[in-house]
């Protein structure tokens, strides 16, 4: 399992030799989406053969990772003891930016926690990414009927955290450039409490990878150069859980206004 996430932070460094290469590239957008679609290609391939091991799935998140450094992103990752520290599967919650989270996760996760994702059904009918969701077992949710998507996540949540899986939340209804805390549902905090496992708040800023006005999954690239991810201490839900709620969203809104700077 390829890891480049061994100590409690990371930032990336880029060395004089990495500079003047970057300098040779092609335009970000062109560079880094061709080096994405081959990540996915070959990620898909190995779905298709059934050999997608979370191994494979780690490597290639990690490769992402790197097209985006290569790219001129500069990630800083922090609290990484909070994850490595907690036994047991945990519940991630996180804000929700762009399409760059969701692909580098499992480099940050998976070397210390198998995981899955929450995920908009609609997503297991696009080309190529639909089977690679199916073979990691995605828990899809309409974000059309609250109460069906309530019903979905904590019956299909308590058997994915009762074989020892973790689950990353995106609460809020669809990707946002702002915080703002309206959007944010319980979703996860219910799951929690009802499975009695610990929550990780997860703060993030990619809009490096921006949002684009024909396809949101094709934006602009380099927009903003740093890549902002930090997860929090964790989190026990007790009584109906809006304490827990409050502290993940000051989690997530001071970390987002200190980057903003």
């Amino acid at each position: 399992m390829d890891t480049i996430i061994l100590s409690n932070e990371y930032h990336t460094r880029h060395d004089k030799k990495q500079c003047r290469l970057l300098k040779l590239h092609l335009p970000l957008t062109i560079s880094f989406y061709s080096l994405i679609l081959k990540i996915i290609l070959v990620c898909w391939y190995f779905c298709r053969i059934k050999a997608f091991t979370n191994p494979t799935w780690c490597d290639q998140s990690t490769n992402i990772l790197k097209a985006v450094e290569s790219n001129r992103g500069l990630f800083h990752i922090t609290g990484l003891e909070n994850i490595r520290n907690t036994k047991g599967p945990v519940i991630f919650i996180s804000n929700h930016m762009s399409t760059l989270e969701a692909f580098v996760f499992p480099s940050i996760i998976l070397p210390m926690k198998d995981l899955t994702f929450i995920v908009k059904k609609s997503l297991l009918k696009y080309p190529l990414l639909g089977i690679i969701l199916e073979n990691i077992n995605t828990i899809a949710v309409t974000r059309k009927n609250p109460r069906e998507d309530l019903k979905t996540v904590l019956q299909e949540g308590l058997k994915i955290l009762s074989n020892g899986k973790s689950l990353v939340i995106f609460p809020q209804s669809t990707r946002s450039p702002k915080i703002n805390s309206w959007q944010f549902n319980t979703l996860g905090i219910k799951l929690a409490k009802k499975a009695g496992v610990p929550v990780i708040p997860v703060a993030i800023k990619t809009d490096y990878w921006g949002t684009g006005k024909l396809c949101k999954d094709l934006g602009p690239i380099g927009k903003s150069k740093k890549v902002y991810l930090s997860f929090g201490e964790p989190l026990e839900i007790k009584g109906n859980g809006k304490k827990e709620h409050q502290r993940i969203l000051s989690f997530i809104i001071s970390h987002f206004k200190a980057w903003s700077k």
